[in-house]
């Protein structure tokens, strides 16, 4: 699957990490898989207006797919809102005065779907804690969208914010199950049963998974365990999953020679990401060849939306040539008009049809630009827009 872009969405989606604050970690109630990707997502969404606006809103459709509903699905949505409008979050911590503050608040104070839009709102409470950025765990959601399992997300979510510390410190297993929304299961409060059906799978999923490696440790009194905590560690093979999006790009030789043509660290990842690396090296060799070029950033752009090639002048290209480029072009121009959620969507819902593997990886690599897709990629987009490529050839 692809990452999920920024480009479009509100501020804060553009980011690609929610900051999670405690009082929106230790929650009560059974949220499930959906639920926990669901609400990650709407504070995500919302973050930037959390405390200047009283309502947000998000395309429902897309954020459907975006978080791993059937887009047509609506009842399932309905029930997961229902869900998180019913679910307590509480909070116990410090203010600024150093006085000691508790409250509660359900996590959505409402949700409303109406004309294939998703609106919704917190409490003020609860907002100003959520918008709190001196307490908070970045979870980012190309790396929520890798879990399976809703346990394997809360104990992620709740052992990710205690990476600085390299430990969560002691949990009493009350607060443990609690946070793992188990409270209030006879069968859990045995230790064996909640080891060997959440604690174990959990614990595989978050290291095989995340960014980072977790190990739990527990303490007992007498012969009853009764107190559990995870010693953490960033995972060296997974920590690229840490960065923003897009942040992968920055590792290889076409993004640090754009940067040093003076490109910003946004465009050069979105120069790679719309045209590949290879292409992109391309036309950065051509462009360095010329020696009357005022501007290089400029005339790289232009050559790139052009496709110039290895000549002073633009190359010159056979008709199929030109009719791919314009096609490309005009491709590019509708998911420019696409929110971010949309974007995403589309993204998941081009690769779902892909069958091939390679085919796969090469849109993994490439996005809309993928050498091997292109064919596809001007169905899918012809499908969504008939009218896309009007006046060029069939």
């Amino acid at each position: 699957m692809t990452d999920i872009p920024r480009d479009q969405l509100t501020g804060a989606l553009r980011r690609g990490a929610v900051k999670k604050h405690v009082a929106a970690i230790h929650v009560s109630g059974k949220l499930t898989l959906l639920q926990r990707k669901l609400s990650n997502v709407l504070l995500l969404n919302a973050y930037d207006t959390l405390t200047s606006q009283a309502k947000h809103s998000i395309d429902a459709r897309t954020l459907c797919l975006m978080i791993g509903y059937n887009s047509n699905d609506m009842d399932t949505l309905k029930a997961s809102l229902r869900g998180l409008a019913e679910t307590v979050a509480e909070w116990d911590m410090l203010d600024e005065k150093g006085q000691q503050e508790w409250g509660v608040s359900s996590l959505l104070s409402y949700a409303k779907l109406k004309g294939g839009v998703c609106e919704y709102s917190y409490s003020p409470a609860l907002a100003e804690k959520l918008h709190d950025p001196k307490v908070f765990a970045l979870i980012n959601l190309n790396i929520q969208k890798k879990f399976t399992s809703g346990h394997a997300l809360a104990l992620y979510e709740n052992c990710y914010r205690f990476i600085r510390t390299g430990s969560t410190g002691w949990w009493s297993m009350e607060l443990f199950r609690r946070l793992m929304g188990l409270d209030g299961s006879s069968y859990y409060e045995s230790y064996k049963h909640l080891n060997a059906k959440v604690i174990k799978p959990a614990v595989a999923e978050v290291n095989k998974t995340s960014n980072i490696l977790i190990e739990p440790e527990t303490r007992k009194k007498g012969r009853v365990v009764s107190e559990i905590r995870f010693r953490i560690k960033e995972n060296p093979q997974l920590a690229i999953l840490d960065i923003d999006d897009g942040g992968g790009l920055r590792h290889g030789p076409v993004y640090g020679k754009l940067r040093e043509l003076g490109v910003s660290d946004r465009l050069a990842k979105q120069w790679i990401s719309a045209y590949g690396e290879d292409q992109v090296g391309e036309k950065l060799d051509y462009v360095r060849q010329r020696k009357d070029v005022k501007s290089m950033v400029g005339y790289l752009s232009t050559a790139l939306k052009e496709d110039y090639g290895a000549t002073p002048e633009a190359a010159p290209v056979s008709a199929t040539q030109s009719d791919r480029a314009e096609r490309l072009k005009r491709v590019q121009a509708a998911i420019n008009k696409r929110t971010p959620t949309q974007r995403d969507a589309d993204k998941r819902l081009f690769a779902s049809q892909l069958d091939d593997e390679v085919a796969r990886g090469d849109f993994e690599r490439f996005g809309w630009v993928s050498p091997l897709n292109v064919r596809a990629i001007f169905t899918f987009w012809e499908e969504m827009d008939p009218e896309i490529f009007e006046g060029l050839g069939t």
